[in-house]
C-alpha cells in the first residue's frame, strides 16, 4: 500500500489578511480575551523562529468555513 500525508502550508500575516479580509491588528485581537474581536476559534500562530510566525493555510480555511454558516 503508498502512503498518504498531507502536507501542512504555513502562510504570513499578510496572506491571512488577504484571505480573511480581516486587518493584522483584528488578526492580532482575535486571540486576546479582553479584545472586543476576540475568538476562541480562529487558529493560532506557530512561532517557526525568534522574529517569525505563521499559521496553518488548512486552520485559516476551516476557521473560515466555520464562521460562513448561516445564523
Amino acid at each position: 500500500m503508498g502512503q498518504t500525508f498531507w502536507i501542512h502550508q504555513l502562510i504570513n500575516i499578510q496572506q491571512v489578511v488577504s484571505l480573511t479580509g480581516l486587518s493584522k491588528l483584528t488578526i492580532y485581537s482575535m486571540k486576546d480575551k479582553k479584545s472586543a474581536y476576540s475568538d476562541p476559534n480562529f487558529p493560532k500562530r506557530i512561532k517557526i523562529s525568534k522574529n517569525r510566525v505563521c499559521w496553518s493555510i488548512w486552520e485559516i480555511n476551516q476557521w473560515i468555513e466555520a464562521t460562513m454558516v448561516v445564523r
